[in-house]
């Protein structure tokens, strides 16, 4: 990749008065004005990556890098998100989103959206932490009225840019099915797409001759709904910023698509960054002609020497907290279990089944855990309390339920559309990769009865219908874990009852495609 344009400054730490002399440690002179130019920074499912992650990609203070030496480059940028900025380490799970929200702020944020994740804490939390923000807050298609959200979203904005406006949406998923109702509570949703146009058609007719829509309803997914969905239904939509699906878009390589046709047949740019912040994106819009340049930029070590020591002591009481957590040792692990590996999905599976029957006092038939519950590596060698919580840091607990054989194979029907999840290994799924239909089920080697009870172990989340698991809702709690379930994590590292799961990873796809 050619990051020649980007000018990097390193960053001083000189005593207060030299800071202040330096405006934040400095930046790059912006080249010659150009009113015809826009360039868009987007970041989307960050997900409290505050630190560079263990592969030493990413960091918040790194992305301040690149976002201050592309301000002092060029004289019209904004910086947006596209969603999902917290949940996923122990900077929101012992902080409440309160680093995220900071962090944000001082980087300068011009655009904010919301994402399934931001809900986690609930409605009034998530007023609370974004009554604070400095963005503009987008919502276009949900409804807020009467909610403590009202007063903090707009439908829309519209931005000048020289001679030209540019008008922005933010386009929300549907709560139902991935957003635990309670959290929700009042938040009335609207058809993505329908709004996104409505509203998209009325900024053009106040004026903007460019309109960008930034998004968290993914790039393709099974909805009836997506940011390829979107595009081919609109026709006032010019750019659209995305995020929800974790997908890499790189328009260097072309991969996934990101120059698709809409309604009209012209073509409109479609991006999203990955997650975890590994990347910055951006997008250079010349608005004179419609043309669009986008890239990916690396968040990575090549930026340390230019981090601002402002912005790290900013970070550092809150890094105090959270490396005291990491460093508290609770067990072993004899090898390493990369996130989304299948012996990963299947540890966290067996130990699901496990603890289930333990809570129930009967031996569970099987379980059931979705990969999304799962949001870290299991490192080889000590396994502290932090890494735990990273793991599994949702307010989750393990549930037991009885649940007949036909609601398991239609939910079994559901994981298969999303090209699988986590079962016990006990338990054998094959699906056609095409249709994504299921075409067998055995369980201890037996073929799934439709008309008997089953005993199932998975979590709260799940058992109440959601990542869309709804015929799980059919099943009768029969038992319920008192704790969450990175606390059971801790409790069984700490007591040695894993180190049996340890000592012999399952590498099979329990649930795989044929």
């Amino acid at each position: 990749m050619n990051y020649r344009h980007i000018i990097i400054l390193p960053a001083l730490c000189l005593g207060a008065s030299a800071i202040s002399v330096l405006s934040g440690c400095g930046h790059a002179a912006k080249e010659s004005p150009d009113d015809d130019h826009l360039v868009i920074l987007h970041t989307n499912d960050t997900h409290s990556t505050i630190e560079p992650d263990r592969h030493n990609l990413g960091g918040i203070a790194r992305r301040k890098v690149l976002v201050d030496s592309v301000r002092g480059e060029h004289s019209n940028v904004l910086l947006v998100d596209a969603g999902d900025a917290v949940q996923g380490s122990l900077y929101y799970t012992l902080f409440g989103g309160e680093v995220e929200r900071k962090m944000m702020n001082a980087l300068g944020y011009d655009y904010q959206i919301l994402g399934n994740h931001e809900f986690d804490k609930g409605i009034d939390q998530l007023a609370k932490e974004w009554s604070q923000l400095n963005a503009v807050r987008l919502s276009t298609n949900y409804d807020f009225t009467g909610t403590p959200l009202e007063p903090l979203f707009v439908p829309s904005a519209l931005r000048r840019v020289g001679d030209h406006t540019v008008g922005f949406i933010g386009i929300n998923l549907d709560p139902e099915g991935i957003v635990i109702k309670d959290n929700y509570k009042g938040v009335r949703y609207q058809d993505a797409i329908e709004r996104a146009n409505a509203e998209a058609a009325r900024l053009r007719e106040a004026g903007a001759t460019t309109v960008v829509a930034i998004t968290h309803i993914g790039y393709e997914n099974g909805n009836d709904y997506s940011d390829l969905a979107l595009a081919k239904a609109s026709k006032d939509i010019d750019v659209i910023i995305g995020g929800h699906s974790h997908t890499r878009i790189d328009p260097q390589a072309g991969e996934p698509a990101w120059r698709v046709a809409n309604a009209e047949g012209d073509t409109i740019t479609v991006l999203q960054t990955g997650s975890q912040g590994q990347e910055l994106g951006e997008v250079d819009i010349d608005l004179a002609t419609g043309k669009v340049k986008a890239r990916l930029i690396p968040v990575d070590s090549r930026l340390d020497s230019r981090v601002s020591c402002e912005f790290e002591q900013m970070i550092a009481p809150y890094k105090h907290t959270v490396d005291s957590v990491r460093g508290i040792v609770v067990g072993t692990s004899p090898r390493l279990f990369e996130r989304k590996s299948p012996e990963m999905v299947n540890l966290l599976s067996d130990f699901v089944r496990e603890r289930g029957s333990e809570i129930a006092g009967k031996k569970a038939d099987l379980a059931i855990m979705n990969k999304g519950g799962i949001r870290n590596s299991l490192d080889a060698g000590d396994v502290t309390r932090g890494e735990l919580i990273d793991i599994a840091p949702f307010d989750n607990s393990i549930v037991v339920l009885d649940i007949l054989g036909k609601d398991l194979i239609d939910n079994f029907e559901i994981m298969a559309a999303q090209g699988g999840n986590g079962v016990s290994g006990n338990v054998r799924v094959l699906y056609d990769p095409d249709t994504r239909k299921v075409n067998s089920v055995t369980i201890d080697g037996k073929s799934i009865d439709p008309r008997r009870l089953y005993r199932l172990a998975t979590i709260d989340y799940l058992a109440a219908g959601n990542d869309y698991m709804e015929p799980l809702k059919k099943g009768n709690v029969i038992a319920r874990s008192p704790n969450v379930l990175y606390l059971e994590l801790i409790d069984r590292f700490a007591s040695g009852k894993m180190d049996h799961l340890t000592a012999k990873p399952d590498t099979t796809e329990r649930m795989a495609a044929f």
